[in-house]
């Protein structure tokens, strides 16, 4: 009995569990280290507000999907301009190839820092992996990988627990923290959430629950099978809150390991996650040293096929060609294009001249650029009958919606400012 309750409990996780992890890429790392280097303690407070926002905006590209049946792209591209359609994916695949490069990077210095040899070489080599298991391995079967390489993540928990940490302190300063109003304080906490918000988690977010209702014995939208919309939509929302749990969690223990190591022995310059594995060896020893580099590792793995699939949704979803995991390579030769062609320039910019932490910036800022109207056009999508039929969203998930989408135009416009 306990056993089919823990298997039932694990069906219910898939999109939103596999959308939250992703967030919690190589990039992500490099993020948050930096932020717990530099200002110990007092970022913490950011997962207590991203969370409950990162919930209600990826639930609303998670609802899209399933009760429209359709992606982002394509419900996008028949209820707005097609110019804008074409700048969104045209924008979201520049970012998602720099994000790639980066992350393989990151990837390849782990590998080597743990055993040694070409990081250029593990770079592409994990890219390759990347490819084949994206455009051969079965969806129902990939899904399953992508869930099991969640559990990477958890390798940052277990950094923290290595080390002597006093509790209470922490949490009086997790949510009493010391804010400044610094340039420096405001523009990493603008960056936490640039890189917690982002575009390509909705685009494969709404996909992945088209694939899930592609499964269905109807193979019908959600909105068409009413019936079934109340257990759907409890099974978004439980899966949706773990992923994002999840994302939070990771992103609040790397903050954490990086302030009580490096932050507290006066390393405060963090330009990579590699970099931050690297300082933690001699402050924190080897096992910290060990597990942060796996984590990079494995939530490179992760987060890849993310960036990747979401690019190859939205060109899919805009040019309307066929777009399933769930395809032969034969049947969906343009999806799997540009899943390949996506990994393989972020592989060649791998071993390219390309400054990774001015990449990364660059990206950072393309995403702020269209994560605002993005999220915008989500909402008006989400409340429009067409799309969603007799299941528009509510009050608290327009609520939580639109303070999402108000918080992150803030947080665009005061980067905007910083750079100025």
């Amino acid at each position: 009995m306990r056993k089919s309750k823990s298997i039932s409990w694990l069906k219910r996780l898939g999109p939103g569990l596999i959308t939250g992890a992703a967030d919690d890429d190589p990039s992500g790392i490099a993020t948050y280290s930096q932020a717990g280097a530099q200002f110990g303690f007092n970022t913490l407070w950011t997962v207590l507000l991203t969370y409950p926002l990162m919930v209600g905006i990826q639930m609303v590209s998670a609802r899209i999907g399933a009760f429209s049946g359709h992606g982002l792209a394509t419900n996008i591209g028949r209820h707005f301009p097609r110019w804008m359609l074409h700048g969104i994916v045209i924008l979201l695949l520049l970012a998602n190839i720099i994000n790639i490069a980066a992350d393989l990077v990151a990837m390849g210095d782990a590998v080597t820092l743990v055993i040694g040899g070409p990081h250029h070489l593990y770079a592409l080599g994990l890219g390759i992996a990347s490819i084949l298991l994206q455009v051969w391995v079965p969806y129902q079967r990939y899904v399953n990988v992508l869930k099991w390489l969640t559990l990477s993540l958890f390798a940052y928990v277990g950094t923290v627990f290595a080390l002597h940490i006093e509790w209470s302190e922490v949490w009086s300063r997790t949510f009493f923290p010391h804010i400044t109003l610094s340039r420096d304080y405001i523009t990493m906490i603008v960056a936490i959430f640039g890189t917690t918000i982002s575009p390509y988690l909705f685009f494969w977010q709404a996909s992945q629950e088209v694939e899930e209702q592609q499964r269905a014995p109807a193979e019908e939208a959600l909105k068409r099978r009413p019936e079934e919309a109340a257990a759907g939509v409890s099974r978004m929302q439980f899966d949706t809150c773990v992923g994002m749990g999840v994302s939070n969690a990771v992103a609040f223990f790397i903050m954490l390991t990086t302030a009580i190591t490096l932050h507290q022995h006066g390393v405060h310059d963090i330009e990579s996650s590699t970099r931050a594995a690297s300082a933690l060896k001699p402050v924190a020893g080897q096992l910290a040293f060990i597990l942060f580099s796996l984590g990079i590792i494995g939530s490179g793995m992760l987060a890849i096929p993310v960036l990747a699939g979401s690019a190859a949704y939205a060109m899919a979803g805009t040019f309307k060609w066929s777009n399933s995991l769930e395809d032969k390579p034969a049947a969906a030769k343009r999806f799997y294009g540009v899943i390949a062609l996506a990994t393989i320039i972020g592989a060649a910019l791998a071993f390219s001249s390309v400054n990774t932490i001015q990449a990364l910036f660059w990206s950072a800022v393309i995403n702020g650029v269209i994560a605002v109207p993005v999220m915008a056009i989500m909402m008006l999508l989400a409340v429009n009958a067409g799309v969603m039929g007799r299941f528009v969203i509510g009050r608290k998930m327009r609520v939580l919606g639109w303070c999402a989408t108000v918080v992150m135009a803030v947080a665009v416009i005061a980067m905007l400012a910083t750079m100025a």
